[in-house]
């Protein structure tokens, strides 16, 4: 597995995660943003690793 991989899906997996918050009306550096973020970087690390697998 390529760590360079890993890294595109965790980035773009907490830029999207992240930003779901705004939509809904918080801030971009809310509690919920921040948690948001967190977790699309592991689904984005999870979706990496099947994608290259």
């Amino acid at each position: 597995m390529s760590k360079t991989t890993l890294g595109i899906g965790a980035t773009i997996g907490g830029l999207i995660g992240g930003y779901i918050p705004v939509l809904f009306g918080q801030s971009d550096f809310s509690l919920w943003s921040i948690l948001g973020s967190t977790i699309g970087g592991i689904i984005g690390i999870i979706i990496a690793r099947r994608l290259e697998s």
